[in-house]
Formats: C-alpha cells, sequence, structure tokens
C-alpha cells in the first residue's frame, strides 16, 4: 500500500510545507500548556522513563488528535514505542496538534473535517506505517473503529500475534464485550473505560465542562431559563445535566434503566420519554450510545430553533438520515438545510414550517464544535492508557513484574480476556493528580489499618465498590 510522504495528509490537505510548519509551531505551544495540565502522563515518563517499557511496541492509535493526545503519544515514544496514529472521529482531529506530532516523525493520518471514505482509508494507511514493513503489535482504540479493522481477514494473523488492545470508550468496550461472547475476540484486551478515574472523570467531569463549550461556540445561545433534555443518565449524561442545570437550565431526563432514572429523579430532575420531551425541550443532548434517540417524529414535534446535539461517540444517536433525505431528483423530502458556519446547520422541518439547528452532523457536539475535554481530566484518561499498553505488552514479563509489582497479574498472556486495570493502578492514577489540585491525603495509622482490615498503602475498595 502506498502511504502518504507527509502524514498530516498532505495529498488531501494540500498543505505546503511552510504552513505545515506553522501549524505546528503553534501546536507545539498548546502542548507545552497541557502538559502542566497533565501531571499523571507526565509522572508516568519519569517513572518508567529508565526501564523503557514500550521498546519494541509498534502501537496503532485511533483517538482523537487533540493537543491532549499529542502529550499521551509523546508519553508512549518517551516509553520506547512506536506509534501510528489516526483519529477516531471525522471532525475531532486539532490540526495543529496533528501538525506537532507529524513533523516529529510519528506518521499522523488525521485532519479535521475529514469524509467517512478518507477516514477509512486513514485506518489503513496507520497499518502500513510502521517502519520496515513490520506490523502492529498493540492497538489503542477509542470507540472501536480499528478494532473492527483488525479483526478482518486481511490483519488477523497479525491481530493474533500482538500483544492486544486498549479501549477507551463505553460503546468500545461493549463490542469488545461482544466479540468475547462470541468467542470472535482474537486478542486480548483492556477495558480503559471502566477504570474509575476514567469512567468517573472523563465521562463525567470532562463532559459537564466540554458540552457547553461545544454549544456555546456553536451558537452563542443563552441557556439559562431554557428546557434542555438530556437523553440518558449514565456518567456523560449525568455531568451533562448537572452543567446545563448550572447554566440555568430546566433539565428533563430520558432513560430507559429503572435505576439510573430514579438516580435522575432524586437529583431533582424531571424523567419523561423523548416523545413527551420533544415539544417542550430547546436543547437536546444525546447521551446514550445506542441508536434512534431522536428521529423524525420528534423533529416534526420540536420548538422553533431548538438546538440538537449528540456528545455519545457515535453519530447513531440522531437520525441525521432522516433531515437528509432526498428523492430520486436530489429534492429534499424532509426538511431544507442552511449551513450557518462549519458543523452549525439549521434545517427547515417542511411538516411543521419550524426549524432545528444540528450541531456537528449529529457527532460529539464538544469535539466538532469545540476541543473535547480540558487537558487535567484527559491526564486521568490517557495515564490509564499508557498503563493498559504497558500491562499487556508486559503481561509475560516476570523480571518486569517483579521490578514493578503493580503489574503483577494484570493480564493473563495464555488465555485471551476483557480486563480491568487493578484497583491499586486506579488508585495511583488518582494520587498522581492530587498535588494538582492541592489536596492533601490523610494517612491510615497502623491501628486504623488493622481495624478496617486496609493496607496503609491501599487498595482501599474492593473490586466491587461503586463509586
Amino acid at each position: 500500500m502506498s502511504v502518504p510522504k507527509f502524514q498530516v495528509s498532505r495529498e488531501v490537505l494540500e498543505l505546503e510545507d511552510d504552513h505545515i510548519q506553522t501549524l505546528a509551531k503553534l501546536g507545539r505551544k498548546e502542548i507545552e500548556i497541557a502538559e502542566n495540565e497533565m501531571p499523571g502522563l507526565m509522572a508516568i515518563r519519569e517513572k518508567y522513563a529508565k526501564a523503557q517499557p514500550l521498546a519494541g511496541a509498534r502501537i496503532a492509535g485511533c483517538l482523537h488528535m487533540t493537543v491532549q493526545t499529542a502529550v499521551l503519544i509523546e508519553t508512549l515514544t518517551a516509553l520506547g514505542a512506536e506509534v501510528t496514529w489516526t483519529s477516531c472521529n471525522i471532525y475531532s482531529t486539532q490540526d495543529t496538534a496533528a501538525a506537532a506530532i507529524a513533523v516529529t516523525g510519528v506518521p499522523v493520518f488525521a485532519y479535521k473535517g475529514e469524509t467517512d471514505e478518507v477516514y477509512d482509508k486513514f485506518l489503513k494507511y496507520q497499518l502500513a506505517a510502521f517502519k520496515d514493513g513490520k506490523d502492529f503489535n498493540l492497538i489503542l482504540d477509542d470507540g472501536g473503529d480499528l478494532t473492527s479493522l483488525v479483526h478482518t481477514e486481511k490483519y488477523e494473523k497479525a491481530l493474533k500475534a500482538s500483544y492486544g488492545i486498549s479501549e477507551e470508550t463505553t460503546t468500545g468496550v461493549s463490542k469488545l464485550y461482544r466479540r468475547l461472547k462470541e468467542g470472535k475476540l482474537l486478542a486480548s484486551a483492556i477495558n480503559v473505560n471502566d477504570s474509575v478515574t476514567k469512567s468517573k472523570f472523563d465521562n463525567l467531569y470532562g463532559c459537564r465542562e466540554s458540552l457547553i463549550d461545544g454549544i456555546k461556540r456553536a451558537t452563542d445561545v443563552m441557556i439559562a431559563g431554557k428546557v434542555a433534555v438530556v437523553a440518558g443518565y449514565g456518567d456523560v449524561g449525568k455531568g451533562c445535566a448537572m452543567a446545563l442545570h448550572g447554566m440555568g437550565a430546566r433539565v428533563i431526563v430520558t432513560e430507559i434503566d429503572p435505576i439510573n432514572a430514579l438516580q435522575a429523579s432524586m437529583a431533582g430532575y424531571q424523567v419523561t420519554t423523548m416523545e413527551k420531551a420533544a415539544s417542550i425541550g430547546q436543547i437536546f443532548v444525546t447521551t446514550t450510545g445506542c441508536e434512534n434517540i431522536i428521529t423524525g417524529v420528534h423533529f416534526q414535534a420540536m420548538r422553533d430553533d431548538a438546538i440538537v446535539c449528540n456528545i455519545g461517540h457515535f453519530d447513531t444517536e440522531i437520525d441525521v438520515a432522516w433531515l437528509q433525505k432526498t428523492d430520486d431528483n436530489k429534492v429534499e423530502v424532509n426538511a431544507t438545510r442552511e449551513q450557518i458556519k462549519p458543523q452549525v446547520d439549521r434545517y427547515l422541518i417542511k411538516s411543521s414550517g419550524k426549524r432545528i439547528i444540528l450541531l456537528a452532523d449529529g457527532r460529539l457536539v464538544n469535539l466538532g464544535c469545540a476541543t473535547g475535554h480540558s487537558s487535567f481530566v484527559m491526564s486521568c484518561s490517557f495515564t490509564n492508557q499508557v498503563l493498559a499498553q504497558i500491562a499487556l505488552y508486559k503481561a509475560a514479563d516476570k523480571k518486569f513484574a517483579e521490578e514493578f509489582p503493580e503489574f503483577a497479574n494484570t493480564v493473563d498472556p495464555n488465555n485471551i480476556s476483557v480486563s480491568v486495570l487493578p484497583k491499586i493502578l486506579d488508585e495511583e492514577v488518582a494520587r498522581l493528580h492530587l498535588a494538582h489540585c492541592q489536596a492533601e491525603l490523610t494517612t491510615l495509622t497502623e491501628d486504623q489499618s488493622k481495624y478496617l482490615g486496609i493496607p496503609v498503602a491501599g487498595p482501599f475498595k474492593s473490586d466491587h465498590y461503586r463509586y
């Protein structure tokens, strides 16, 4: 396969070298600021630098190519890995970050505003971009697209010979467990999403800030006083509901799970169905990871200029195809589209005569219309990713486990499985971020330790504890 000479895809962007260098210089400044906000990753670099635990690792990464991801990539390479990269969303790349990483020699195939066809092509390019034509031996994924690709016949041999997969998000993790259940998972995987320092921080606190950032940048709308409808009340939905409520909106939640619905009710939110909420809401946010949450029926019931957006990983939650449907003569059937600016479209619904404002084409609004989560919370997530890659790569290395006992028995190298990082590593990720928050831990006394039956240094909670 022919791989583009310059990895920020000059063949598509048609960028001149001086423009690429300009982007890269700006990206480097952004990366330097982000590093100060990502203490977990910087501490991991320092702790494991001498051991070079990823020397010989060839990591194919598919995760939003943002400034924060740039810090992740440079942590992986600092620990010895060879890396190739794609973004897992066609709108989420920060071109400055992509350029900054690419000019260091890391193959990056990503730019903001790719087409689906280019995205699919880039995934294949990155797998062919390792030095000397070698295959990948680790996958770092977000959403499961790259994992799905390497499960095809062409890459099956390389995947079976690899050390495994680490997966960032809820949607991708669900696919891993489905493959495992069906006997179709070809390599072991670590479920990074369900580390407490990922799901209870990135999903909740990250969305709590980045949702509003995306909506505001796109529309400049006043949120106070409006009715906001949040579909789903998992960790992402909780963060979104908190953010909208904090801005003065009256929040309505839709849910299928009675436990989540009861949580939403006891947090003070009205819980009802989308059918009933559609005519009331003025801002709609889908967070479920499911499909067909907002459909044509709902669009037709909405108020004029209702804002509709998604913060779930894929673009399946909002029926954008209904809005964009055309007949054989390419005439719009259900709605006419007017682009306000990139990733902001206004549709006139023909049956109601009212308009809706769709953000980021139904894809991740916080990354399509803004720059995603803040660096600090992504440090929590990405520290887990680095630890997961080390755990997979060193699973059979007994000498390494003796030197770094926190990695002992994290992955069974003889059996294909989907596992979560142990509690001791989860707690260490949290610990690495406390000083940045000017937080000081209390230490158990020996008597207290004996009374509770908990080691002074942890772990402090059982594996089934729900934070």
